[in-house]
């Protein structure tokens, strides 16, 4: 658990890629953690494995979401540990990243690793105006004016027809 990892922010070209080496699970032996064990085991049932999975997936992210500062950023995340790769470690990752951990990308050697990162970061350096990229990446305000009264009429047709089941 590096100190790198909390409280350092990287402006825009300075942070583009985070390597994850190893997955960031806290001293088990310290007495504190101990106590706060025994009670989520004996008040929560909560296993002593699955807190500790838990946590340092947590960690994990916070630490790889240095890379994003924001919603128009862009980054590499390098998940540099094959254990990444099972369902018992992805799952407890935020569904953000689950998005993007695709098996196409996952369990790459370092070539194609680097091959796919140069990939990425040419594709994103490429300048663009912003005016060009509404409707894309960003929504006008007009188009979620749009979006919110089709979810408000497919939310009143949806009760409409369970009005109706229930009818019958």
């Amino acid at each position: 658990r590096g100190k790198v990892s909390e409280g350092i922010d990287f402006d825009h070209q300075y942070g583009r890629a985070v390597v994850m080496f190893g997955i960031p699970y806290v001293y088990t032996q310290s007495r504190i953690l101990k106590a706060r064990l025994d009670y989520l085991r004996v008040h929560y049932h909560i296993r002593e494995n699955d807190f500790l999975t838990f946590d340092a997936m947590r960690h994990a992210a916070q630490c790889v979401g240095r890379a994003l500062r924001g919603k128009t950023d862009y980054g590499v995340m390098v998940f540099a540990d094959k254990r990444f790769s099972r369902m018992d470690k992805r799952g407890k990752l935020p569904k953000w990243i689950q998005d993007h951990l695709k098996d196409s990308v996952s369990n790459l050697s370092v070539e194609e690793a680097v091959q796919c990162c140069k990939r990425f970061l040419k594709q994103m350096a490429q300048p663009f105006r912003q005016e060009d990229q509404l409707g894309l990446s960003l929504l006008t305000t007009q188009q979620v004016a749009q979006q919110e009264s089709k979810r408000v009429q497919t939310d009143s047709l949806n009760a409409g027809r369970v009005e109706c089941m229930e009818a019958d």
